[in-house]
Protein backbone atom coordinates (compact mmCIF):
# COMPACT_ATOMS: atom_id res chain seq x y z
CA UNK A 1 0.00 0.00 0.00
CA UNK A 2 1.37 3.40 -0.95
CA UNK A 3 2.35 5.62 1.97
CA UNK A 4 0.40 8.83 2.12
CA UNK A 5 2.43 11.82 3.23
CA UNK A 6 0.85 13.14 6.43
CA UNK A 7 -0.65 16.58 6.18
CA UNK A 8 0.22 19.26 8.71
CA UNK A 9 -3.04 18.64 10.53
CA UNK A 10 -2.15 14.99 10.99
CA UNK A 11 1.19 15.55 12.70
CA UNK A 12 0.69 14.41 16.26
CA UNK A 13 1.92 16.19 19.34
CA UNK A 14 5.00 14.00 19.68
CA UNK A 15 6.05 14.69 16.09
CA UNK A 16 5.73 18.40 16.76
CA UNK A 17 7.84 18.10 19.90
CA UNK A 18 10.52 16.21 17.99
CA UNK A 19 10.51 18.87 15.30
CA UNK A 20 10.93 21.67 17.83
CA UNK A 21 13.68 19.84 19.67
CA UNK A 22 15.55 19.11 16.45
CA UNK A 23 15.38 22.80 15.56
CA UNK A 24 16.87 23.64 18.96
CA UNK A 25 19.68 21.13 18.44
CA UNK A 26 20.36 22.49 14.95
CA UNK A 27 20.57 26.07 16.24
CA UNK A 28 23.03 24.97 18.92
CA UNK A 29 25.18 23.11 16.40
CA UNK A 30 25.31 26.15 14.12
CA UNK A 31 25.75 28.91 16.67
CA UNK A 32 27.87 27.18 19.28
CA UNK A 33 30.23 24.78 17.49
CA UNK A 34 33.36 25.74 19.41
CA UNK A 35 31.95 27.00 22.74
CA UNK A 36 32.16 24.80 25.81
CA UNK A 37 28.65 23.66 26.73
CA UNK A 38 27.33 24.13 30.24
CA UNK A 39 26.08 21.10 32.14
CA UNK A 40 22.54 22.41 31.80
CA UNK A 41 22.80 22.67 28.02
CA UNK A 42 24.38 19.24 27.82
CA UNK A 43 21.46 17.85 29.82
CA UNK A 44 18.97 19.48 27.44
CA UNK A 45 20.77 18.06 24.41
CA UNK A 46 20.89 14.63 26.03
CA UNK A 47 17.12 14.76 26.72
CA UNK A 48 16.43 15.81 23.13
CA UNK A 49 18.61 13.02 21.75
CA UNK A 50 17.06 10.34 23.98
CA UNK A 51 13.51 11.50 23.26
CA UNK A 52 14.19 11.50 19.54
CA UNK A 53 15.79 8.05 19.71
CA UNK A 54 12.90 6.51 21.67
CA UNK A 55 10.28 8.00 19.38
CA UNK A 56 12.06 6.81 16.24
CA UNK A 57 12.37 3.26 17.57
CA UNK A 58 8.57 3.01 17.81
CA UNK A 59 7.81 4.76 14.53
CA UNK A 60 6.92 2.92 11.29
CA UNK A 61 9.77 3.11 8.78
CA UNK A 62 7.76 4.97 6.15
CA UNK A 63 6.68 7.63 8.61
CA UNK A 64 10.25 7.92 9.89
CA UNK A 65 11.44 8.43 6.32
CA UNK A 66 8.95 11.25 5.89
CA UNK A 67 9.95 12.84 9.21
CA UNK A 68 13.64 12.72 8.26
CA UNK A 69 12.81 14.50 5.02
CA UNK A 70 10.49 17.02 6.69
CA UNK A 71 13.04 18.00 9.33
CA UNK A 72 15.98 18.00 6.90
CA UNK A 73 17.93 15.45 8.95
CA UNK A 74 19.76 14.33 5.84
CA UNK A 75 21.53 17.69 5.57
CA UNK A 76 25.31 17.68 5.41
CA UNK A 77 25.48 18.88 9.00
CA UNK A 78 25.44 15.27 10.22
CA UNK A 79 28.91 14.99 8.70
CA UNK A 80 30.18 17.91 10.78
CA UNK A 81 32.48 17.22 13.71
CA UNK A 82 31.10 20.26 15.52
CA UNK A 83 27.61 18.76 15.25
CA UNK A 84 28.82 15.40 16.57
CA UNK A 85 30.59 17.10 19.47
CA UNK A 86 27.26 18.51 20.65
CA UNK A 87 25.72 15.05 20.93
CA UNK A 88 26.03 13.13 24.20
CA UNK A 89 28.44 10.21 24.44
CA UNK A 90 26.71 7.10 23.17
CA UNK A 91 26.32 3.59 24.50
CA UNK A 92 24.33 0.75 23.06
CA UNK A 93 23.92 -2.95 22.65
CA UNK A 94 25.97 -5.57 20.87
CA UNK A 95 25.20 -4.41 17.33
CA UNK A 96 26.06 -0.81 18.20
CA UNK A 97 29.36 -1.89 19.74
CA UNK A 98 30.29 -4.00 16.70
CA UNK A 99 29.67 -1.04 14.38
CA UNK A 100 31.43 1.49 16.64
CA UNK A 101 34.43 -0.82 16.98
CA UNK A 102 34.62 -1.40 13.23
CA UNK A 103 34.55 2.34 12.54
CA UNK A 104 37.24 2.94 15.16
CA UNK A 105 39.67 0.30 13.93
CA UNK A 106 38.94 0.63 10.22
CA UNK A 107 38.39 4.34 9.74
CA UNK A 108 39.26 6.52 12.73
CA UNK A 109 42.00 8.19 10.69
CA UNK A 110 39.42 9.20 8.09
CA UNK A 111 37.29 12.34 7.97
CA UNK A 112 33.84 12.26 9.56
CA UNK A 113 32.33 11.71 6.14
CA UNK A 114 34.81 8.88 5.53
CA UNK A 115 33.68 7.13 8.70
CA UNK A 116 30.04 7.50 7.72
CA UNK A 117 30.90 5.97 4.34
CA UNK A 118 32.43 2.88 5.96
CA UNK A 119 29.33 2.57 8.15
CA UNK A 120 27.20 2.65 5.01
CA UNK A 121 29.12 -0.31 3.56
CA UNK A 122 28.60 -2.37 6.71
CA UNK A 123 24.87 -1.63 6.83
CA UNK A 124 24.48 -2.18 3.09
CA UNK A 125 26.03 -5.60 3.54
CA UNK A 126 23.69 -6.34 6.42
CA UNK A 127 20.75 -5.60 4.11
CA UNK A 128 22.14 -7.74 1.29
CA UNK A 129 21.22 -11.40 0.87
CA UNK A 130 24.88 -12.13 0.10
CA UNK A 131 26.13 -11.23 3.58
CA UNK A 132 25.16 -11.97 7.20
CA UNK A 133 22.00 -10.20 8.33
CA UNK A 134 23.39 -8.45 11.41
CA UNK A 135 26.08 -5.84 11.98
CA UNK A 136 28.15 -8.19 14.12
CA UNK A 137 27.73 -10.96 11.56
CA UNK A 138 29.04 -8.71 8.81
CA UNK A 139 31.98 -7.46 10.86
CA UNK A 140 32.96 -10.93 12.12
CA UNK A 141 32.61 -12.73 8.77
CA UNK A 142 35.69 -14.85 8.10
CA UNK A 143 37.43 -13.78 11.29
CA UNK A 144 38.10 -17.35 12.38
CA UNK A 145 40.85 -17.61 9.75
CA UNK A 146 43.81 -15.27 9.76
CA UNK A 147 43.89 -12.90 6.78
CA UNK A 148 40.59 -14.34 5.51
CA UNK A 149 38.32 -11.87 7.22
CA UNK A 150 36.36 -9.06 5.60
CA UNK A 151 37.75 -6.40 7.93
CA UNK A 152 41.48 -6.60 8.45
CA UNK A 153 41.55 -5.70 12.14
CA UNK A 154 39.49 -8.81 12.93
CA UNK A 155 42.22 -11.25 11.89
CA UNK A 156 45.54 -9.43 12.04
CA UNK A 157 46.63 -11.28 15.18
CA UNK A 158 46.43 -8.18 17.38
CA UNK A 159 44.20 -7.49 20.35
CA UNK A 160 41.46 -4.91 19.73
CA UNK A 161 42.37 -2.28 22.32
CA UNK A 162 40.71 1.12 22.24
CA UNK A 163 43.34 3.61 23.39
CA UNK A 164 41.97 6.79 21.79
CA UNK A 165 38.89 7.64 23.83
CA UNK A 166 37.83 10.71 21.87
CA UNK A 167 38.11 8.90 18.54
CA UNK A 168 35.98 6.03 19.87
CA UNK A 169 33.36 8.49 21.12
CA UNK A 170 33.06 9.88 17.59
CA UNK A 171 32.81 6.37 16.15
CA UNK A 172 30.13 5.52 18.71
CA UNK A 173 28.07 8.57 17.81
CA UNK A 174 28.31 7.83 14.09
CA UNK A 175 27.32 4.21 14.75
CA UNK A 176 24.26 5.32 16.72
CA UNK A 177 23.20 7.83 14.06
CA UNK A 178 23.47 5.23 11.30
CA UNK A 179 21.67 2.52 13.23
CA UNK A 180 18.84 4.99 13.88
CA UNK A 181 18.19 5.24 10.16
CA UNK A 182 20.29 8.10 8.79
CA UNK A 183 20.25 8.19 4.98
CA UNK A 184 22.98 6.32 3.12
CA UNK A 185 23.79 8.65 0.26
CA UNK A 186 27.56 8.82 0.24
CA UNK A 187 28.48 5.51 -1.40
CA UNK A 188 25.47 4.77 -3.64
CA UNK A 189 24.83 1.32 -2.23
CA UNK A 190 28.46 0.21 -1.97
CA UNK A 191 29.15 -3.14 -0.31
CA UNK A 192 32.93 -3.13 -0.78
CA UNK A 193 35.76 -0.69 -0.21
CA UNK A 194 39.54 -0.65 -0.04
CA UNK A 195 42.36 1.72 0.76
CA UNK A 196 43.70 3.78 -2.11
CA UNK A 197 47.14 2.41 -1.24
CA UNK A 198 46.26 -1.04 -2.58
CA UNK A 199 44.64 -2.46 -5.70
CA UNK A 200 42.91 -5.78 -4.96
CA UNK A 201 42.03 -8.01 -7.90
CA UNK A 202 38.33 -7.92 -7.13
CA UNK A 203 38.22 -4.14 -7.62
CA UNK A 204 38.62 -4.60 -11.38
CA UNK A 205 35.39 -6.60 -11.51
CA UNK A 206 33.22 -4.23 -9.49
CA UNK A 207 31.67 -0.87 -10.19
CA UNK A 208 33.28 2.05 -8.35
CA UNK A 209 30.62 4.25 -6.72
CA UNK A 210 32.64 6.78 -4.73
CA UNK A 211 36.05 8.00 -3.64
CA UNK A 212 36.00 9.40 -0.11
CA UNK A 213 39.11 10.18 1.88
CA UNK A 214 41.61 7.35 1.52
CA UNK A 215 39.07 4.77 0.35
CA UNK A 216 37.42 3.69 -2.90
CA UNK A 217 33.91 2.26 -2.68
CA UNK A 218 32.33 -0.36 -4.95
CA UNK A 219 29.22 -2.33 -5.63
CA UNK A 220 29.18 -5.81 -7.11
CA UNK A 221 28.56 -5.49 -10.87
CA UNK A 222 26.25 -8.50 -10.89
CA UNK A 223 24.13 -7.18 -8.06
CA UNK A 224 24.06 -3.72 -9.61
CA UNK A 225 22.85 -5.04 -12.94
CA UNK A 226 19.80 -6.57 -11.29
CA UNK A 227 18.47 -3.17 -10.22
Amino acid sequence: MAFEKPSETKIDVMSFRILLNLIKLTILSVLLPNIAMSDANKAVINDIFNLDQKYRADMPKLRLKWLISATNLDHNRIYSESHLNLLPMQKGGKQWYCLAQALYFEARGESIKGQFAVAEVILNRMDSKDFPNSVCGVVNQGSSKRHKCQFSYMCDGRFEIVDEKQAFEISGKIAKIMLRGAPRKLTTGATFYHSQNVSPRWSKKFHKTASIGQHYFYTDVNLDSQN
